[in-house]
């Protein structure tokens, strides 16, 4: 079995900007699942057969605990500015990258198994909490546009190959 920290969600903290700063969440997730929630109908006619109608996913994550980390952390500032703004629309879209990673063989570097990248909206939830520390639950929404490419560990950059 595969250790859950090799499945890696790299959020860009820019929303829009015109570079990428791709931060990677989990630091404070003790759980952090797409739920991925197919359109699906299945219907019976008279003569008893089935047939099903598959319509896509409207996946969406929720992310908390999530707490606003440091007045320097870029992501978790993000996050407020989205909630004391009360941000909708477009200023709360950005990318998600997903990466399964390769743990390196006796001392080697991991690999990049594969990279997925999809526009993302970013909903802040609430904001308090109690006294571990200044919560800033969101939820993540993905909108489409999904691409298969390649993440640098290193760089925490996606490209394309285009």
């Amino acid at each position: 079995m595969v250790e859950r920290k090799y499945l890696a969600h790299y959020l860009d903290a820019e929303f829009g900007g015109e570079d990428t700063d791709y931060v990677r969440l989990g630091r404070h997730l003790e759980e952090y699942s797409e739920e991925l929630n197919p359109d699906v109908e299945v219907t019976k006619n008279i003569l008893g057969e089935q047939s099903v109608a598959h319509n896509g996913y409207e996946v969406r994550a929720e992310v908390s605990p999530f707490y606003f980390d440091s007045f320097d952390d870029k992501l978790s500032g993000k996050i407020m500015d989205l909630a004391n703004t009360r941000a909708t629309g477009d200023a709360c879209k950005t990318t998600l990258v997903d990466v399964l990673i390769k743990p390196g063989d006796k001392g080697a570097e991991p690999t990049v198994v594969w990279a997925w990248r999809e526009d993302v909206y970013v909903v802040p939830t609430s904001v308090g909490g109690d006294t571990s520390g200044i919560g800033l639950p969101f939820t993540i929404y993905k909108a489409g546009g999904r691409v298969k490419g390649t993440f640098d560990l290193k760089t925490n950059k996606f490209s394309t190959g285009e």
